[in-house]
């Protein structure tokens, strides 16, 4: 009669183990269901409490609906290459192909203790060479297509890490795994061109049934504009500089024009005068971060460079200034200044004593200074009288005229930086020819493996360790046989993770990286579960190779995940758990003293998923607690079951219809207070027995939350088959009108009782009902009735004399 967790789910783990119960067959007939987890990097720390969330989450949904007759795909596998693996390795003195399989092991152990449905024989492995054989396949054919270049440009370099970043990487200015300052440097990098699906990945979020906080996040990301690009001819010089303006309709207020310090015609038109101290100011600007360089109240700096710009549409020459509050990776590294309508160039303008010349008018009333609101056109010659509106259409169409601008759309997003400058990651498949150039591996000839070292720290130098193997960079070119040299560097940690979701599918096919029966069966994802953090790096890329993968031929879909779901994290003492902050919970540990089933059920009554929640042991021995009671309750009844009466029919008909449609909204906090009201009201009716159908549907309804133990109540009931086998129990609605409801009633307008009344009940009867309460008869004994008003199934209210 003891609840025994451990016993319980030892038993259960190992049978499931043995049957293959969690095997996702293509072959069974059923609709397909694919829930996903966001697969996690194995550090050495381990998985904490605050893993498990996520991880049970996606566990109680798959088994949802397993119960609701899908055939369900619910894999996992491990993100191993890239730097936090190495950063780990590095830190503990071990090589990270030996840290990435010690940990593997770690993590998969830890999962397994979960109970979760996973079906391990679809496990994959990014540093799995018969996995990135694909990964680098994938390379290949952007490379044909033009989508992979490499080009030199300055870009995010982590001085402690040692390798290069994507924008998508520095967070606040500093590395996103490291938190070092972020610095800019010079190199030749391989580039992914993202930028060539902008439009689609702007406009395909709005099919996707995804939190709309992280669709904004994905706008912004991209931040399309729409606008014009327009050229300035430079005095005594044969370049142009071309900015991207999103209001052309103020080019007559631009009184100055501003490089970023990266710009390269920075270096070719500083006059001699001014060289010394424009070289000293880039040197300076180029050691700050974006994040510096664009905090808005910061007092703004500059230097003149000596040149000018003649203005397209009068007789003006713009002085050309360098100034770090212009960035190169926005836009194109240049602005016309217009500082009467833009707070920055105000600030600027105010600091070096330059012209502002306002052409916006407020309607209303005549402003001086610096003004960003709308009205309409003045010192601009034709646009004058014009609202904003129409002078911006104007101005594009007076300045195409003259051939120094046309209409254009631009983009935040960058192209992708796809080049590390480490050791730990897919080498990238092509070669370098003093004859043909830079050429592709032929796909027959992938995967380039990755050398065994022993020296695998980053160099420093801005080469990638791999440089210094000869054995690996000396090679023959695939075209002409001549002698080539490698490529060094290696893809970053998110290559791996663009397109592992469709791997699933089909994960020990050595022919392609999948097949197209598989596919067409499996995807795309239904349900992908992970954290936030994710919203920007790894859901854009995996998009944006789904797209490309999809422009291939190779699948139907566009879109990689039908529906996402954020789950907030866990945390102790207010603080998101981490084990240098000394604040993480051991869900082994938990395991030994409760219980799986206790920690899974208590990860989701913690709260609502999506919001982030405190950990508190408390919580969870009241969990483990209730499900001990559960437990009672069939080991208590199963051998003397009784016959069904309504009042626990109506009692399972309510809980099924509550709990089904908390399931459904991904309420699963609450989820779990329906069982706890259910077995409270339970306990209220066990003195006369329990039927059978009433803990059948206990069983079933339990088992995704705790399936060891809803597995081990459907046995005790005499079931040979895995609960799972059920169904999830449906609810009649009749069961769910109340036969009964209270009203009020009151004498001369005044409650005076309140009291349960049949819900059929006709005035009549409903008046003669309330005037046998004791608690109304000393209102109205003696006295005359005036009148009878009954509001059904509200009140009944008495009106006396006397």
């Amino acid at each position: 009669m003891e609840y025994q967790p451990q016993e319980i789910e030892q038993k259960w783990k190992t049978r499931w183990r043995e049957q293959h119960v969690h095997k996702a067959r293509q072959d069974s007939g059923k609709p397909k269901y694919y829930c996903l987890d966001m697969f996690p990097y194995p550090s050495g720390n381990g998985l904490h409490v605050g893993h498990w969330r996520g991880y049970t989450i996606s566990d109680v949904w798959s088994r949802f609906k397993k119960l609701h007759g899908y055939e369900i795909l619910h894999p996992m596998g491990w993100d191993a290459f890239g730097l936090p693996a190495e950063n780990y390795a590095i830190q503990n003195g071990i090589h990270p192909r030996v840290a990435t399989e010690k940990n593997v092991a770690k993590f998969k152990q830890q999962l397994e203790e979960i109970g979760a449905m996973y079906d391990w024989d679809r496990e994959i492995n990014t540093s799995d060479p018969d996995y990135y054989r694909w990964t680098q396949y994938f390379f290949v054919k952007m490379f044909e297509r033009g989508l992979a270049y490499r080009q030199k440009m300055p870009i995010n370099w982590c001085p402690s890490c040692k390798t290069g970043l994507a924008n998508e990487e520095v967070i606040d200015g500093k590395c996103e795994r490291c938190g070092t300052d972020v610095t800019k440097k010079e190199m030749y990098q391989w580039m992914l061109k993202i930028t060539a699906y902008a439009d689609r990945l702007l406009d395909d979020l709005d099919e996707l049934e995804w939190p709309e906080h992280v669709k904004r996040m994905q706008r912004a990301w991209i931040g399309r504009s729409e606008g014009a690009r327009i050229r300035f001819q430079l005095v005594d010089h044969a370049e142009q500089i071309e900015v991207f303006s999103t209001r052309p309709d103020t080019i007559y207020g631009a009184t100055y024009m501003v490089l970023a310090p990266e710009h390269p015609l920075v270096g070719k038109i500083v006059t001699t005068a001014q060289k010394s101290a424009v070289d000293s100011y880039v040197d300076e600007a180029l050691r700050k971060s974006n994040i510096e360089r664009q905090i808005v109240d910061k007092t703004k700096t500059g230097v003149f460079t000596g040149a000018y710009v003649e203005h397209p549409l009068c007789d003006r020459k713009l002085p050309v200034w360098v100034a770090d509050y212009v960035l190169m990776d926005y836009g194109t590294g240049a602005i016309m200044a217009v500082p009467a309508h833009d707070e920055r160039d105000y600030d600027f303008a105010e600091q070096f004593e330059l012209p502002i010349i306002p052409v916006v008018q407020s309607p209303d009333t005549p402003t001086e200074g610096l003004y960003t609101g709308d009205g309409v056109m003045v010192n601009s010659a034709s646009l004058n009288g014009l609202a904003v509106d129409e002078a911006k259409k104007a101005a594009i169409r007076l300045l195409e005229t003259t051939g120094q601008a046309e209409a254009t759309v631009n983009y935040r997003l960058r192209d992708w930086v796809f080049a590390r400058q480490r050791y730990w990651g897919e080498p990238i498949p092509v070669v370098h020819c003093d004859h043909c150039g830079t050429v592709p591996v032929p796909v027959e000839q992938l995967p380039i493996r990755l050398p065994d070292v022993e020296r695998y720290e980053p160099t420093g130098t801005g080469e990638s360790p791999l440089a210094a193997i000869e054995s690996f960079v000396n090679t023959t070119c695939p075209q002409c046989q001549r002698p080539a040299r490698r490529e060094t560097d290696t893809m970053p940690q998110w290559a791996g993770s663009c397109w592992y979701f469709l791997r699933y599918a089909d994960p020990h096919n050595h022919e392609a990286p999948f097949a197209k029966d598989a596919i067409d069966y499996w995807l795309p994802v239904d349900m992908y579960i992970g954290g936030v953090e994710h919203a920007v790096l790894h859901l854009l890329y995996a998009r944006f190779y789904t797209k490309f993968i999809f422009d291939l031929g190779l699948i139907q879909f566009s879109e990689p995940f039908k529906r996402l779901f954020t789950q907030g994290m866990i945390t102790l003492n207010g603080a998101k758990m981490s084990k240098s902050k000394g604040n993480v919970v051991n869900p082994d540990d938990i395991i030994h003293r409760y219980g799986a089933d206790a920690l899974r059920m208590y990860e989701m009554f913690v709260g609502p998923p999506e919001d982030e929640a405190e950990w508190n042991t408390n919580g969870l021995e009241g969990v483990a607690r209730f499900l001990g009671r559960v437990y009672r309750l069939t080991a208590t009844h199963r051998t003397k079951l009784v016959a069904e009466r309504d009042a626990l029919t109506k009692l399972r008909h309510r809980f099924v219809a509550s709990l089904t449609e908390r399931m459904e909204s991904f309420r699963f906090n609450t989820a779990v207070s329906a069982f706890m009201e259910y077995i409270n009201a339970l306990a209220n009716e066990a003195k006369n027995g329990i039927d059978r159908a009433t803990l059948e549907t206990l069983a079933v309804t339990i088992a995704p939350f705790a399936p060891h133990l809803g597995e081990e109540m459907w046995q005790q009931l005499g079931h040979e088959k895995s609960v799972f086998d059920a169904v999830w129990p449906v609810f009649d609605e009749k069961w769910l009108v109340d036969d009964e409801v209270e009203i009020a009633v009151q004498v001369n307008g005044r409650v005076r009782a309140k009291t349960n009344i049949s819900t059929t009940a006709t005035q009549d009867e409903a008046i003669a009902r309330v005037k046998q309460l004791p608690e109304v008869a000393e209102w109205i004994e003696g006295k005359q009735t005036v009148k009878e008003i009954y509001v059904q199934g509200r009140l009944v209210n008495l009106v006396v004399k006397g």
